[in-house]
Parts: structure tokens; C-alpha cells; sequence
């Protein structure tokens, strides 16, 4: 299958639910180093209802965003979360150069933020320090290998492939960097 020649430009911002905004301000802000850039304090008719909410939102270099809801009424709250899954297999990865990714390593020490709630791991093609928000949201920061040019046209290429190989039961690493 060819690649779209229409395909998304970038990520403009992953929501979710908040159970405290301020906390969630003072994690993104001063932990990660994400500045809020935008509090949008608004009411609109959603799924039948008149909901007011505060939605905000923490800006990336590339101008994407994480973005955040709180509810003013508590049965709204609890109607739409924060529901986070209890897996580190359900997280966002955010791409960081090694001077940032050794910024937030320090904040989240700072902070106090220590295992479970944060760990790294060596995958080979990079590294990724793991952290955990207020809300339970998993958050990975990712520092490429420096050779991440010819290690993503390698996985292209053979990406099909490798996927009809799993699937029909062979299940060998093919993780050649670690």
C-alpha cells in the first residue's frame, strides 16, 4: 500500500480529563517544561446537556498540544473521567533531544516523582524516560538512537513483512540495536 499524499500534518493536541487543574498545570509546567499557552473557560451543548468546562492546553515545540478538561458539575466529571487505563501500554510518546529529555529526568527527581511512577528503558532504537501525570496519564519521552534515519527506512521497509511474520506465529525480536 502506497503512504497518503494526504495524511495528517501533525498532532494539533491529545485531551483528556483532569481531576485538578492547577496540579495539572504545576506537573506540565514545571515538571515536564510544557507551557500553558491556552485556557479556554466555555459551556456548550454536548451530548444533550449544557456542560461548562475549563479546557487547557500545554504547548510542544512543534506547536501540538496536551490538552486538558475539568467540569464544573461533579456528575460530568465523573461521566467523561479521567478513566486512565492501568497499563504502561496505554501512553503517549513525545519525541525530545537529549538535552530535554536530561531537563525532565532532573525535574521529575526534583519533584519527587519515583518508582512505579516513573522509570526509563533502553529500547535499542532509543531511549525513553517514563513518567506518570496527576491524572494517571503515562507520559514517554523519547530520545531517538543516533542513527534513527537509517533504523526508521530499515523498519519501513520490512514492516509488512514483519507484521505477516508475527501474525502467523513467529514471534523472534528483530530488535538488532540493543
Amino acid at each position: 500500500m502506497a503512504e497518503s499524499q494526504h495524511a495528517p500534518i501533525r498532532l494539533h493536541h491529545n485531551a483528556y480529563v483532569t481531576r485538578d487543574q492547577e496540579k495539572t498545570r504545576q506537573f506540565y509546567e514545571e515538571v515536564i517544561g510544557m507551557p500553558l499557552v491556552a485556557t479556554w473557560c466555555e459551556s456548550d451543548e454536548l451530548f444533550g446537556k449544557v456542560r461548562t468546562y475549563c479546557h487547557t492546553f500545554y504547548s510542544m515545540a512543534d506547536g501540538g498540544a496536551l490538552a486538558f478538561f475539568q467540569f464544573e458539575n461533579p456528575e460530568d466529571q465523573k461521566e467523561f473521567g479521567p478513566k486512565m487505563p492501568a497499563s504502561p501500554f496505554h501512553h503517549i510518546a513525545l519525541a525530545v533531544d537529549a538535552p530535554t529529555q536530561s531537563a525532565i529526568e532532573n525535574r521529575i527527581a526534583a519533584a519527587g516523582i519515583k518508582p512505579p511512577d516513573t522509570f526509563v528503558l533502553e529500547h535499542g532504537y532509543c531511549r525513553s524516560v517514563y513518567v506518570t501525570d496527576p491524572n494517571g496519564l503515562i507520559l514517554e519521552f523519547t530520545l531517538d538512537h543516533p542513527e534513527a534515519d537509517k533504523i526508521a527506512r530499515d523498519r519501513r521497509a520490512d514492516a509488512h513483512r514483519e507484521l505477516k511474520r508475527w501474525l502467523a506465529g513467529n514471534h523472534t525480536s528483530n530488535n538488532t540495536y540493543r
